[in-house]
């Protein structure tokens, strides 16, 4: 089977977000690295690390047969020569749902390798139902 090549970190998000909203479980494992280093974190999950455990996951989520969209806002992305971080707030929705779920904090990590950008991290968790776009700042925490 070829692989996609993903030219830009954005071409490698694009294809993940449509991979989550088509619950296809190949399309979904061709954005990420074929490396054991690769990590993935569900809101209020633990951390999975290597393929196996990421694919499984990913599985699991898909076998729930919920149809998925997402609308990404504030995004920020930080791209460099072989590594791009992007955060973005995930608004999903999920088809025979009345209301809208709380947002969902995602950064997700890039790297570029021999076979185009590919994903090596993705880390959701749940946010304040709304960021903050009124201009001022939130003080910060440290942990």
């Amino acid at each position: 089977m070829k692989r996609t090549i993903f030219t830009t970190p954005q071409d490698a998000e694009a294809a993940f977000y449509e991979a989550l909203e088509k619950s296809d479980l190949d399309a979904m494992m061709a954005v990420w690295a074929d490396d054991d280093d690769i990590v993935c974190v569900h809101p209020g999950g633990a951390r999975l690390s290597g393929v196996a455990q990421v694919r499984e996951s990913w599985r699991q989520i898909f076998a729930g047969g919920q149809t998925l969209r997402f609308r990404l806002r504030h995004q920020q992305t930080v791209n460099g020569m072989t590594l791009a971080v992007h955060s973005v707030y995930e608004q999903i929705s999920v088809a025979g749902e009345a209301r809208a779920r709380n947002p969902v904090i995602t950064t997700n990590i890039y790297m570029r390798t021999e076979n185009g950008w590919r994903m090596v991290v993705h880390h959701a968790s749940p946010a304040p139902s709304s960021p903050d776009t009124d201009g001022k700042r939130t003080p910060k925490t440290l942990h």
